[in-house]
Formats: C-alpha cells, structure tokens, sequence
C-alpha cells in the first residue's frame, strides 16, 4: 500500500514538472513567434527604404548627407541581430527617415510626386504594424519572463534551460527617434 502511495506521489510529481515545462516552452515559443512578427515588418520597412532614396534622389540629389545617413542607418539595422541591438539600429533609422521625410517639405515637388506618396503611406502603414508587433513582442517577454521567475516555476526553469529574454526597447535611442529632424539649407 505505501509502495503505491509512493508511486502516486511520484507521478502526481511528475505530472506537475511537465505542466510547468509545457507552459514554459509555450511561453517561449509565444516570445518567438512575436519576433518573428517584428523580423517581417522590419524586412518590408527595409524593402521599401531604397525605394524611398531613389524617388528622393531625383528631386534632392545635392542632399547626399541626409540620403547616406538613411542608406548606412538601412544597412546597419538589417544586419542588427537580437532584439537590443534591432532596436538600436531601428532608433536611428527612424531618426535618419524623420530627416528624409523633412526634406520633402522643402521639395514641394517631390512632397507632390505621387510615387513619394505611395512610398511614404506604405512605410507609415509599415510602422504602425511594427509599432503593434513590438507591443505583442513585449507583451509575450513579460509573460514569459513572468512565467520563470513565479514560485514553482522559478525552482526548475533555469535547470530547464529557461532564461530571461530581452525586450524590444528603444531605450535611450527613443529621444532620437521622437526628436523633431532639425533641416538646415
């Protein structure tokens, strides 16, 4: 009778350690997925960048600084790995675009050029998305960091191989970003 009452205990046990690694790896693969989200709105941002430089060009082609700056911010946030570092290189980027955007405004032509239109709706459509996926991204760290650090699952995450994962944070780079772009001729 007790060998039985010891083998209850030890599945009831066993039972639990599976309940919490399952809710873990689904917490993990939530974080993941959510990433996943935020890699393919930064592909389109970053498709569309070039596009956005060579309408510019042809309008502004002596404001080769601003236009660098946006080509060099492009190159070096798609090849930023990891969320941290993303969401540095996609701060300046942002900042680099906000200048891009003012110049428009000095060219009334090129503010007019409905192929810039285009351009600049669909990366405005493009940020709102990323804007929303970065929320969801976020939203599943918290959760999945939540998730490890609550008694019980703090007792076996880390010897389950489930550690803290990073948010998509702009940090100091976010007064870059919401910095109005300073134009000077």
């Amino acid at each position: 009778m007790e060998f039985l009452i010891g083998i209850g205990i030890l599945v009831a046990v066993g039972v639990w350690l599976v309940s919490i690694y399952n809710r873990l790896v689904a917490l993990g693969q939530r974080v993941d997925q959510s990433y996943a989200d935020i890699e393919v709105q930064l592909n389109q941002r970053h498709d569309l960048i070039p596009n956005l430089v060579e309408t510019v060009k042809g309008y502004a082609s002596h404001e080769r600084e601003t236009l660098e700056e946006v080509v060099n911010a492009r190159n070096s946030a798609v090849s930023a790995s990891g969320p941290a570092a993303q969401a540095s290189a996609e701060g300046v980027l942002t900042g680099a675009l906000g200048k891009l955007f003012a110049l428009a405004e000095a060219y009334p032509d090129l503010k007019a050029n409905t192929n810039f239109q285009q351009l600049q709706d669909e990366l405005s459509d493009v940020e709102n998305k990323l804007a929303a996926a970065r929320r969801f991204f976020n939203n599943a760290v918290s959760e999945f960091n939540t998730g490890i650090q609550q008694f019980p699952a703090v007792l076996f995450a880390g010897s389950f191989g489930f550690n803290e994962r990073e948010f998509f944070d702009l940090g100091e780079d976010r007064a870059t970003v919401a910095a109005a772009p300073k134009v000077e001729f």
